[in-house]
């Protein structure tokens, strides 16, 4: 099939290509990217007005499949991806059962041929069932499919066993996902440790629960080899710990999740467990540090921690209430409400946060709109403006801070290898 693309604002860090274009789509690949395209094509998309960008790559979610099939599936998850953007996701391995194996990874990548609207790269457990006691093999899960390891939900309290399985890691190729939470320093807390807390009478999460392990995960990294990513960046220590490891040379990157630059815990307006998340929203001091990080570089990726819920589970209080909110369908808009608008980022840098630096980290040859490259592309309007409904979401899951909140930039269409999967409300 053969779609164009017409006057749409190209974004494209890889190939430094910024202004409208024309783009010629031939089958699965972008043929053709130039000024005025004349042809015949099966399908004209008139882009007038809206940025083209190479497709989302989020680094950070949870598919919930198998195992938790009630809060969200693999076909609900991947469409909701793919309705914010999302063209490429890395689920993690916190289902049940965990995927800890070769031959659970393999029945995972069943599951998303058969149902995936977009592409899924995996995440791999550190330990055999993540309790933190034997190593999962991590060799045989990245012989299968799995781009990286994580215990994500919780850290590998065992330094020497984690050690161990980073330089099993590096061997394998795998990327180490750390999610930075010392099991010890939470004692209970379900909300940042600040006025807030104190306020709804609330056992808080300190900064230091989140600081301790990303220093020990560096200082392994740097010990092993392996390559690093610290996921759901939400501390300013966090963000001055990255900046020294890559200035010492050290192979980390970073993430933050749009929830954590878009709103801090003064604006949590009661004991709702729609504001409940781990990492917590932190305080206006620690956004303006993330906020910083992604402008100076230190932050390489947004990613969402998309993370649904039941809405039975939500409507507990914040000490009964699990963590996690959605994220697919609001990333895009919170990013260019907070974060483009107001001149924290470019357009490109934007786009470099959102494809092209996840794809570098990932070492997959997308987050491009090259002559030659995979048509994973997304096509937004910049300047809609409109309120959140989490209940128009695709996803199971409602759970979001963000309903009722005004936002500008709506995505409107989603190509995934040169098929349109998602245009205009309506998947394809």
């Amino acid at each position: 099939m053969r779609v164009l693309i017409k006057n749409g604002y190209i974004l494209d860090p890889a190939s430094n290509k910024e202004g409208i274009y024309d783009m010629l789509i031939d089958g699965d690949r972008i043929k053709e990217v130039q000024k005025n395209i004349n042809t015949q094509v099966d399908k004209v998309i008139d882009a007038t007005g809206m940025y083209v960008m190479p497709g989302f790559i989020d680094l950070h979610v949870h598919l919930r499949e198998p195992g938790y099939e009630y809060k969200e599936t693999i076909a609900t998850g991947t469409r909701s991806a793919a309705s914010g953007g999302f063209t490429t996701v890395c689920p993690m391995p916190n289902t049940k059962p965990v995927i800890d194996s070769k031959e659970r990874v393999e029945e995972f990548l069943n599951r998303v041929e058969k149902d995936s609207l977009i592409n899924v790269l995996p995440v791999g457990s550190v330990t055999i069932g993540q309790v933190g006691e034997e190593l999962a093999d991590i060799k045989a899960m990245t012989e299968a499919g799995i781009v990286g390891i994580s215990e994500d939900g919780k850290s590998v309290m065992n330094p020497a066993l984690y050690r161990k399985g980073m330089k099993l890691a590096k061997e394998a190729g795998a990327i180490v996902f750390a999610h930075c939470e010392d099991m010890d320093l939470v004692e209970g807390g379900v909300i940042n440790a600040g006025d807030k807390a104190k306020e709804l009478g609330l056992p808080g999460i300190s900064n230091s629960v989140e600081d301790v392990i990303a220093a020990r995960d560096v200082i392994l990294a740097k010990e092993t080899g392996a390559k690093l990513h610290l996921c759901h960046i939400s501390t300013k220590d966090s963000v001055t710990i990255l900046k020294s490891a890559k200035e010492e040379g050290i192979l980390v990157t970073g993430e933050v999740c749009p929830h954590h630059f878009a709103m801090s815990d003064d604006e949590i307006p009661c004991d709702d467990a729609n504001y409940k998340m781990n990492p917590p929203l932190r305080s206006k001091e620690d956004i303006e540090a993330l906020i910083k990080g992604l402008k100076e570089g230190i932050i390489d990726a947004i990613a969402t921690d998309h993370a649904p819920h039941s809405q039975e589970e939500k409507a507990r209080s914040f000490r009964e209430a699990p963590f996690g909110i959605v994220g697919f369908e609001t990333a895009f808009a919170l990013t260019m409400t907070h974060l483009v608008k107001p001149g924290h980022l470019s357009p490109m840098e934007m786009v470099e946060k959102m494809s092209l630096n996840p794809a570098k980290i990932l070492g997959i040859d997308k987050g491009s709109l090259a002559e030659g490259k995979i048509a994973d592309i997304v096509i937004a309007s910049p300047d809609e403006e409109y309120t959140i409904d989490a209940a128009s979401f695709h996803s199971k899951g409602k759970n979001t801070p963000f309903n009722g909140k005004k936002v500008v930039g709506k995505v409107k269409t989603t190509i995934v290898a040169g098929k349109v999967v998602f245009e205009n409300e309506k998947f394809v």
